[in-house]
């Protein structure tokens, strides 16, 4: 494995702080992945981290959590739910009184005024549809993206379609949030070692913030791949990210 293995990360991944889900204010109405999280970030130039789901029908929407209950205050599941259905539900919270937008709504937003990264959302099993649709979505925009995901199957279908795309794994070196509480000890092993690099090929890595002085982050910045950190949101992490990583993903403050 060697610097040249991969092409090269686009230059405007580390050159700004990327705003995580946006720039979202729950106590001010502005809800992560939204459109008014979006306008915030485009308001002070910060490039914009997003989730996408796949629905029932197949299409890529701008959503972080599997479930409806947290954001939409629905529910079931977003793979069980029809796009427009999603979107006539309103945001929690939100001041608009918005829904979730699919993702050509929110690049039809953007409109490359400032860079994407996407993060593809995964079950962990086997369905890889949504790294298809999202490259297609993406197809016909203008600006500049990237797309990431924890799941290297995901990432694996975006090189198997699109080998030049700009594409990241997300990973961290524990897994012990409750949300990983079903993994078995032998994924977190693959995924916290990068022992996928071979199918995935990833131009940079997106690494947990506590997690940045482990193997994997280490080694590949020093070959020359990018190393972004998540999510900054004090400024202890915000050191940690300056010392050891080349850009920081943050939310609930301005970097």
């Amino acid at each position: 494995m060697s610097a040249g293995s991969v092409e090269a990360a686009p230059g405007w991944l580390v050159a700004r702080p990327i705003a995580h889900r946006g720039l979202h204010d729950r106590a001010a109405g502005v809800i992560e992945n939204s459109r008014a999280a979006a306008r915030a970030a485009i308001e002070r130039g910060y490039p914009i981290e997003l989730d996408v789901q796949l629905t029932a029908d197949g299409e890529a929407v701008v959503f972080h959590d599997h479930d409806l209950a947290r954001l939409v205050g629905g529910e079931g599941n977003v793979h069980d739910t029809r796009a427009a259905a999603l979107a006539a539900m309103p945001l929690v919270g939100a001041a608009d009184g918005e829904g979730p937008p699919t993702l050509a709504e929110f690049l039809a937003l953007v409109a490359g005024r400032v860079p994407l990264v996407v993060e593809i959302k995964s079950r962990f099993d086997g369905d890889v549809r949504l790294a298809g649709r999202t490259l297609e979505v993406l197809a016909g925009y203008a600006g500049p993206w990237v797309v990431e995901s924890f799941d290297p199957a995901m990432i694996a279908e975006v090189r198997r379609l699109a080998p030049h795309a700009p594409r990241g794994i997300v990973s961290e070196t524990r897994f012990t949030h409750p949300d990983w509480a079903w993994m078995p000890p032998e994924l977190v092993r693959h995924l916290a070692n990068l022992l996928h690099f071979d199918e995935t090929r990833p131009h940079f890595l997106s690494w947990q913030v506590g997690d940045l002085l482990n193997g994997p982050p280490f080694l590949l910045r020093r070959l020359g791949i990018p190393v972004t950190a998540w999510t900054v949101r004090d400024e202890a992490a915000r050191a940690a990210a300056a010392a050891h990583a080349d850009q920081m993903v943050f939310e609930g403050f301005l970097a």
